[in-house]
């Protein structure tokens, strides 16, 4: 694990979008195109406005999210939605998207049809992008949450709560399922979790564990305060 923090969340979006650009050049350089799953969110907006601008063959780069809420994507809470407005702008315009969210009534009744569309990218991923929550939960896998246990689907369900729309989202091991690992995030509380996530212990209590402790996929963690 390769560790670097920064004064500001800015400075760490911008070297994020630099070492993505470049993985993704390294892959289409080595393989003819290159995969990617990347993060919803605030902060992703960040990392999507520095990498669009990036000269790439975006015509061979094929990105997908670690995750998604179960609305439609024109629905503000999309992160299909973010992703069209704040990355595939431009020339990235012309990178293939392939979407989570399928239309049907749940992710449960979905997550079959979206397994396919995963299947047709022919994984490995080149890199994945991660942000965290404060309570130590990755892409959809919450704490506690049955999801973490999912080791044998490319995605996974995940039923919504009072206070959480219902989502699909990719399982561990399919997140770890990559070349290049990254983990960008900020804030004080963000920061704490992840000091406690280093330690020993149960990845069910902080899913981000799971991503912390194994050393199967070079990851790298930009922070800041």
């Amino acid at each position: 694990m390769e560790e670097k923090s920064y004064k500001t969340i800015d400075a760490a979006a911008n070297v994020l979008a630099e070492d993505l650009a470049i993985t993704i050049s390294d892959a289409i350089a080595s393989r003819g195109q290159a995969l990617m799953a990347v993060s919803g969110g605030h902060t992703p907006q960040l990392v999507f406005n520095h990498l669009r601008g990036k000269k790439l063959a975006w015509n061979r780069v094929t990105l997908t999210l670690t995750d998604e809420r179960w609305v439609p994507p024109d629905h503000p809470d999309s992160n299909e939605k973010l992703v069209r407005s704040f990355l595939l702008k431009g020339s990235a315009s012309r990178a293939i998207f392939i979407p989570l969210f399928g239309g049907e009534e749940s992710p449960l009744v979905g997550e079959s049809n979206c397994e396919n569309r995963l299947r047709g990218m022919n994984l490995p991923f080149d890199a994945v992008y991660l942000g965290m929550g404060e309570d130590g939960h990755f892409a959809s896998l919450f704490p506690n949450d049955s999801a973490i246990t999912i080791h044998d689907r490319l995605c996974v369900g995940v039923p919504g709560t009072e206070s959480r729309l219902p989502r699909i989202s990719l399982t561990g091991p399919t997140i770890l399922n990559t070349r290049k690992l990254f983990l960008l995030f900020s804030g004080a509380e963000k920061n704490e979790i992840y000091t406690e996530a280093k330690k020993p212990g149960s990845y069910k209590e902080i899913p981000l564990r799971m991503i912390l402790s194994q050393s199967q996929t070079p990851l790298y963690v930009m922070r800041a305060t």
